[in-house]
């Protein structure tokens, strides 16, 4: 039997400004700090990549990466959170030129807002909208029930301090050109990664809710945050593809990954506000770490 290696890594903290900003969101736990680290460990591999799997995309920016850099074949992002999955389906269907459009002209003001957040019964791709709007006014991009808005916002602009209508656009629209290669499921991931256990030529980057150890942060954060950690585990451990995890640094999970055969190493990153903290990579044969 292997056991799980437990090793402490104080690399530099990777400088998200210098990576790619390609998702549409702002959303809260993003994994922009992993791109340095996701390049790395699949150009280090010598399976050809025919698949990406993301069970649980959120803001997409890692499937974003791979497909815009074509480092697989395919890409397919899973998300179960109705509100999020509208942004994509609508962006990956026929109607991403029109979100892009409807940002563009949307006229920003308070009662504009209250007026789109009010409506109900909407089409798919009004409610696109009306996530990307809430999404950007909302502190921290989050959009779970009971979620503050912006008050003082970016060098004092308020709740207009994150809207960036033309960046928005052009995020949107360069999806677009990228579509043809990503595939997008509104579902759950867990079923996602059953149904893909079997896969040899697939890659999987599963980055849950960090709901484990009673950790609050992701009930607070996502509106979809109920997982069966356990189960996680169980299932990642049947997968043939290769795969990493990215999770909360807590005794739960490092017992999760000790039981289940797998190796840890403790990366430092920083939060939204700049608090410097530690998260854990969750693999087989993280040796190409050492790249770093």
């Amino acid at each position: 039997m292997t056991l799980t290696t437990f090793k402490e890594l104080d690399w530099d903290i990777i400088n998200v400004a210098c990576v790619p900003q390609r998702s549409p969101f702002r959303y809260p736990g993003g994994k922009t700090w992993f791109v340095p680290y996701l390049r790395k460990w699949l150009r280090s591999s010598s399976n050809h990549i025919h698949e990406f799997i993301e069970p649980f995309a959120g803001g997409g920016i890692i499937s974003l990466t791979v497909a815009f850099e074509k480092l697989a074949d395919r890409v397919t992002m899973v998300e179960l959170d109705d509100q999020v999955a509208s942004v994509w389906k609508t962006i990956f269907c026929e109607d991403g030129e029109w979100l892009a459009e409807e940002i563009t002209k949307f006229d920003f003001n308070v009662q504009a807002i209250e007026t789109v957040l009010a409506k109900t019964d909407l089409m798919m791709r009004e409610k696109a909208f009306q996530t990307i709007l809430r999404n950007r006014i909302n502190r921290g991009g989050i959009l779970a029930p009971g979620a503050g808005r912006i008050k003082n916002g970016e060098k004092g602009k308020g709740i207009a301090s994150r809207w960036y209508p033309e960046t928005l656009k052009k995020r949107i629209l360069d999806i677009v050109r990228n579509k043809d290669s990503i595939t997008f499921v509104e579902g759950d991931g867990l079923h996602i990664l059953r149904q893909s256990s079997y896969r040899t030529d697939a890659f999987f980057f599963i980055d849950p809710p960090y709901t484990a150890a009673g950790k609050k942060s992701g009930q607070r954060l996502y509106k979809c945050s109920q997982l069966n950690h356990e189960e996680l585990f169980r299932i990642t451990s049947k997968l043939q593809g290769k795969f990493l995890m990215t999770y909360d640094d807590s005794q739960e999970i490092r017992q999760l990954a000790h039981l289940y055969n797998f190796e840890v190493r403790n990366i430092a990153m920083k939060s939204s506000h700049h608090k410097k903290m530690n998260e854990l990579l969750i693999g087989r044969n993280l040796d190409w770490l050492t790249l770093f």
